[in-house]
Order: structure tokens, then sequence, then C-alpha cells
């Protein structure tokens, strides 16, 4: 998942900067947008953002580009362990501009540094941005699930399901909350009286 998720931000962060090659308003911002953008085919990140934010500042279509720069820098960040950097670099990219996928990634590292309520927030929010999409409810039934919280659990499954009632995982998952349930359930019955006490 994690190679899809660098495959599709990669994706987005060059169509996002092929869109704003062919719409030159500007050509000052133009012109520093385009050496943004060799500065982040370098993977010389900080370059790139800061060009990326003085092009923005003349021309506010290059934001879009700032946030994919942002994202991109955040999870070179994750990966080198840096984690407290990475979710700053997330929370400036969805100040720019909210994205589902920036949610995610920050919910991820947020995972990896069990603050599983941020987590679960942020997941929340990438599921307005794309309600249709499972995972997100995933995520977040697995985090209740870890915690015990069956109840919280069923619900995101139960949406998970509502979009794929095929998925395997929502499956899986529901038939272990079914099982746990059942063997906490208290039994129902008609209840015997205790004997007298003899004295």
């Amino acid at each position: 998942m994690k190679t899809l998720f660098v495959l599709s931000l990669v994706i987005a962060f060059g169509l996002s900067i092929a869109q704003s090659a062919q719409q030159e308003g500007n050509p000052e911002a133009a012109k520093i947008a385009r050496e943004a953008t060799q500065a982040a085919k370098e993977q010389n990140l900080d370059k790139a953002i800061d060009d990326f934010r003085k092009a923005a500042e003349k021309d506010r279509k290059y934001t879009a580009n700032l946030a994919a720069a942002y994202q991109q820098r955040a999870y070179g960040y994750a990966n080198d362990q840096r984690f407290q950097d990475a979710m700053n670099d997330l929370a400036e990219a969805i100040r720019i501009k909210p994205d589902p996928r920036a949610f995610e990634q920050r919910a991820a590292i947020e995972m990896r540094v069990n603050d599983y309520d941020k987590a679960l927030a942020d997941y929340a929010e990438a599921s307005k941005l794309n309600p249709g999409e499972i995972k997100y409810h995933n995520y977040r039934a697995y985090i209740y699930e870890t915690r015990a919280d069956i109840q919280n659990s069923m619900a995101e499954n139960d949406a998970a399901l509502k979009i794929n009632g095929k998925n395997k995982e929502a499956l899986d998952r529901r038939a272990r909350l079914q099982k746990i349930l059942s063997q906490n359930a208290v039994p129902t019955g008609t209840p015997v009286a205790a004997p007298p006490k003899k004295h």
C-alpha cells in the first residue's frame, strides 16, 4: 500500500506541475515555478518548497504545487523517522490545500507514534473529502478494534461494507467482532433463585 501511495503522490505532483506549466499567467511566477519543478525532480525539496511559495505569492494557481511539494517532503521525512517534521509539513500542506491524501499520510504517521485519537480524526477528515473511499473506514475500524472499542469498530466496519459489501478486510473484521461480541454476551434466560440460607 505504501508503494501505491508513493506512486499516486508522484503522479499527482507531476500532473499539478504539468498543469501549472501549461497555464502560465504571471511570467515571473511561471519562471519560479519551473525552477521549483526542476528542484523537485532533483529531490531538492527545500528549494522546491521555497520556490513554489514564491510562485504562489505571485500567482495563487501555484498553491496546489506548493501543497504537493510539502507532501512529498513529508514522505521523505517519514521514511527518515523524522515524524514531527513530516507532520509539520503535512499540516502546512493541509492548510494550503486540504487533500485526502495529506490527511491519510498524516494519520499513518500518527498511528506510528501511537497518537490514535489524531489518526482517527485525520481519517475522518479524509473520508469527508473522499466519501467513497473504503480504506479510511477500514483504518478507523482497525484502530477502534485494537482499542477494544467494539461498538465503534462495528460502526466503521458497517460503513466500509456499505461502500463495498465484498471487501475482504471488512468481512474478516465483521466475523472477528461478532465472535468477540458473542463471547462477551450475557446469557439470557430465567434466573434461578438462590437456595435459602440455613441458619
